[in-house]
C-alpha cells in the first residue's frame, strides 16, 4: 500500500522530494527512500521527464494503426522501435496488428514520415492516421486502481 502511495505522489508530482513524501504519508524520509529504490530497482517504476510536443514545436499528433502480414508483425515492430519519430509502439488485437503514436513539426512531417518511413516497411500493408484535434489527458504511465 505505501509503494502505491509513493507511486501516486510521482504520478502527480515527479519532482516531490523524500522529505515531502514521508511528511505526505506520515512515514520516515529513511522509509521513503528505500521504498523507492526499490520500485526503481525492480522495475516498477521509472523516473522520466515529459516533454509537451506543442511547447517543443510538434504540431501535429498521430496515431496510426497499420496492418501487417502476419509473419512480419514482430519484425515490422521492431523497424518502429528504432524510428526517432514514434513515442508509443504496440502490438494489438482487432483490425490493426500495429498502433504507433507519432509528434511531428506539421502535416507535412506527417505525410513524408507516412510515405519515406513507414511506407518502406516490408511487410506493411495498409496504414490508417487519426490525427489528434486536441489532446484532453496525457500521463506517463497507467493510473492505479483503487
Amino acid at each position: 500500500e505505501l509503494d502505491r502511495k509513493i507511486i501516486e505522489i510521482l504520478q502527480i508530482d515527479g519532482r516531490a522530494t523524500h522529505a515531502e513524501m514521508a511528511r505526505q504519508l506520515e512515514v520516515s524520509e529513511g522509509t521513503v527512500r528505500r521504498r523507492l529504490s526499490k520500485l526503481l530497482e525492480d522495475r516498477i517504476i521509472r523516473v522520466l521527464a515529459m516533454a509537451e510536443p506543442e511547447q517543443l514545436g510538434f504540431h501535429t499528433s498521430a496515431f496510426i494503426g497499420l496492418q501487417v502480414d502476419p509473419s512480419r508483425v514482430e519484425g515490422v515492430a521492431n523497424e518502429l522501435v528504432n524510428l526517432p519519430e514514434t513515442e508509443h509502439v504496440a502490438i494489438t488485437t482487432g483490425s490493426y496488428d500495429i498502433f504507433i503514436w507519432v509528434n511531428l513539426a506539421s502535416s507535412e512531417a506527417l505525410a513524408s514520415f507516412l510515405h519515406h518511413k513507414v511506407g518502406t516497411v516490408e511487410g506493411v500493408r495498409q496504414t490508417e492516421t487519426f490525427v489528434s484535434l486536441e489532446t484532453r489527458k496525457r500521463t506517463a504511465g497507467p493510473g492505479l486502481p483503487n
